[in-house]
């Protein structure tokens, strides 16, 4: 059986990720990119759907783990009774290879250290052909099937029941490397490893990014493993940043609310280039940038909300029915039919993004104002148009009030793009467009004798995202109206002092009922409660909200306060982009009052 969501730690190369149980088992990965299909996918299943372990051979008495300072190189020290040893692991930076790096030192007497390598390729489909290549000066496993080929480096492991395992001690002082290089298997065996220069490489990776800017402030420490986060999650080469490394970590236990968080969202990839900006990333833009003009090429009207890393089209849902799920949570699922729906909102997170970037004085290139110009044009079409809102919703499409706030928003920062910015435009079109969205907005979307904004036209039910309202400046955050919404979202979605979505139960979705806090939602909240007066509140949420974060500072998606722990896919984007603006709204009013 897995390991809970919280005691997985991540290491990336930009490509790829892969979790590490506190177990020193290796439980999730795909090579060579995050949506490829798993060879390790035990996290889904059990050790005999692949996994790669590596851990003390006797009982442990203590386990320490952390990262070697602002990095995604993981360091575990284990303690037994005979003696210490330190692992550092890690996938190189730079090296241009998929691969895996295990270092084991010996700190205090002499620890005996135990192998299981289960390769399996294709989500658990294809078990290897398995193969000793011989080497001068390391022992190497060769595992191949179809088109993927692993190589294995280092102490020797011997067939042991569907599985390569083997033990080895490790004195005071000593080193022992070991790794794994995923290869085409049409292509020759690639050579060992450098681990001493890709540990060097690696490090100064990592660390000279996080340093190009400084964070200081409340929450720094949270603040900056975010921001790191959203960075591993950016591919190095295409610029996409996937909304998370997993698919299918269930939002219920044991529910079918399991969906495949490997994509980029476009809402969720504007948002992080926004928070990004915020902290002084000015150069995250134009990957990003060019990412999106490549993603989106074509007529607007083809435009989805959300593709694949490299800008993928087709990403078509199907359930993997060679893993059992997590703890049985099923199905298993790879693509996501969600990017076939139409939301309207992206169009205003793209064109937030975009202004935010023009406001940090960063230059339109050539074709990025066309592509605002092409998509406004498309907005005009669709902006009566009902969609499928911000949580996909898989049933009827709708009108719902945060999707036409994000339509205004678009038209608001084209209008700004001309009126402050010296662009091109039909702004006089634009600015009948905006507010007639705001006339409709206010006569359908406002609910008078609630005082709240609805989730859509027509409903008495509220919406967490209604809480985006003001941070796009549709109105302030102490507006009436605002704080009506806030007092209505509190009283139906709040669970135990977090915040819910939705109401599952009101059957808008045309899935099962159930589902457990929403950690960005309650981190809006904690953003709100900071920039309309209440500072204590925020502050007191916002300790608690840090808290859910596991020992290495990673938040997945939701959190069950019943049986406090984590619960969707992991590590999420949208969770940590909304920490880093919490904190940013806590300093704001922190210097206010101080003022």
């Amino acid at each position: 059986m897995p390991m809970r969501i919280e005691d997985y730690a991540l290491i990336g190369d930009r490509h790829t990720a892969a979790l590490i149980g506190r177990d020193g088992s290796i439980d999730w990965l795909c090579f060579p990119r995050l949506d490829s299909p798993s060879m390790f996918g035990a996290l889904l299943g059990s050790e005999q759907h692949g996994r790669w372990l590596l851990a003390p051979a006797d009982p442990v008495l203590e386990t320490h783990r952390r990262y070697d300072g602002e990095t995604f190189i993981l360091v575990t020290r284990w303690v037994i009774s005979t003696g210490e040893v330190e692992t550092t692991e890690f996938m190189a930076s730079g090296d241009r290879r998929a691969d895996i790096i295990r270092r084991v030192r010996g700190i205090r007497g002499t620890v005996r250290m135990k192998q299981e390598l289960r390769v399996r390729f294709g989500y658990a489909s294809a078990m290897p052909w398995m193969r000793q290549q011989p080497e001068k000066r390391n022992h190497a496993l060769v595992a191949v099937a179809g088109p993927d080929a692993v190589v294995v480096r280092g102490p020797k492991l011997t067939a042991v029941d569907h599985a390569h395992a083997g033990e080895f001690s490790v004195a005071e002082g000593e080193t022992v490397d070991l790794s794994l290089i995923w290869y085409p298997s049409h292509r020759p065996v690639p050579g060992p490893v450098d681990v001493d220069g890709s540990l060097r490489e690696t490090r100064a990776s990592w660390t000279t990014w996080a340093e190009s800017t400084e964070v200081s402030g409340s929450y720094s420490a949270a603040v900056r493993r975010s921001l790191l986060v959203l960075r591993a999650l950016t591919h190095e080469d295409t610029g996409g940043i996937a909304a998370a490394a997993t698919t299918s970590l269930p939002e219920t236990w044991g529910g079918v609310r399991n969906w495949d968080y490997r994509f980029v969202w476009l809402r969720d990839a504007s948002q992080t280039v926004e928070v990004l900006l915020s902290r002084g990333f000015s150069t995250e833009v134009e990957p990003w940038r060019g990412w999106l003009l490549r993603a989106i090429a074509g007529a607007p009207s083809d435009v989805q909300i959300m593709y694949g890393l490299g800008g993928e089209r087709e990403l078509a849902e199907s359930e993997v029915h060679t893993l059992p799920g997590y703890r049985g949570a099923v199905p298993v699922r790879r693509g996501n039919d969600a990017h076939k729906q139409f939301q309207g909102d992206v169009f205003g997170e793209v064109m937030f993004a975009l202004h935010r970037a023009r406001d940090k004085g960063i230059t339109e290139g050539r074709f990025s104002w066309p592509l605002q110009r092409a998509l406004m044009a498309f907005v005009e079409e669709v902006c009566h148009r009902p969609d499928s809102g911000i949580w996909e919703i898989r049933g009827p499409s709708r009108h719902f009030t945060h999707s036409r706030v994000m339509m205004w928003a678009a038209f608001d920062c084209a209008i700004r793009g001309v009126r402050e910015h010296g662009l091109d435009g039909p702004v006089d079109r634009w600015e009948i467009a905006r507010q007639e969205l705001v006339d409709e907005i206010e006569t359908q979307g406002f609910n008078a004798e609630l005082g709240s904004y609805v989730q859509f036209y027509g409903s008495t039910e509220v919406d967490a995202s209604l809480l985006q309202l003001a941070q796009v400046g549709y109105l302030a955050h102490d507006d009436p109206r605002m704080l009506g919404t806030v007092a209505a979202i509190e009283r139906t979605l709040m669970r135990d002092g977090l915040l819910l979505r939705y109401r599952t139960e009101a059957g808008i979705d045309g899935l099962p009922p159930g589902e457990h806090p929403f950690l960005a939602c309650s981190f809006w909240l904690v953003e709100h409660y900071a920039l309309s007066g209440r500072l204590d509140e925020a502050i007191t949420l916002m300790d608690r909200l840090v808290g859910f974060s596991n020992d290495v500072g990673l938040l997945s998606e939701e959190y069950d306060v019943e049986q406090r722990c984590q619960v969707g896919n992991t590590p999420q984007a949208l969770s940590h982009l909304a920490l880093v603006r919490a904190a940013g709204a806590i300093d704001t009013a922190t210097a206010m009052t101080s003022a």
